[in-house]
């Protein structure tokens, strides 16, 4: 598979090959405020199956070993990189085609915005879907 994507001026694209996993919904406060959304849709990638093609993100160490790229135009939140596990997470909602992947489940639902519903029949993890966190 090909996902294609970028930010929201154009100044930045990318492409993500290979098999996505762990894609989900994320109502944790860091992705929150990082994106002034109140919850992020995320996909996971081999960081070798990810590259940027046009532009170079800016990147925000968020947490210890943690760094979020974003546009540095427009502001738009494009990924997680946590180099030590080997992934790269991609905001679902930057792909050219966001129909897919679709989040398979909703993640840190314990800090969820309380207006917010889920309202599907996804999954809801309180923490991480392992229960770490």
């Amino acid at each position: 598979m090909q996902y294609q994507g970028g930010c929201h001026c154009g100044a930045i694209r990318y492409v993500a090959t290979g098999e996505p996993y762990n894609a989900t919904a994320c109502h944790c406060l860091d992705c929150r405020r990082s994106s002034g959304a109140p919850f992020m849709a995320w996909f996971s990638m081999a960081t070798r199956d990810f590259a940027v093609t046009q532009g170079e993100m800016a990147l925000y160490a968020s947490s210890p070993g943690v760094q979020r790229g974003f546009c540095g135009a427009c502001g738009t939140s494009l990924t997680y990189l946590n180099p030590a596990l080997g992934e790269v997470d991609v905001s679902t909602a930057t792909l050219d085609d966001p129909s897919a992947p679709a989040p398979r489940d909703h993640i840190w639902v314990q800090s969820r915005i309380p207006w917010v519903e889920l309202g599907t029949t996804l999954p809801a993890h309180a923490r991480n879907r392992d229960g770490s966190g």
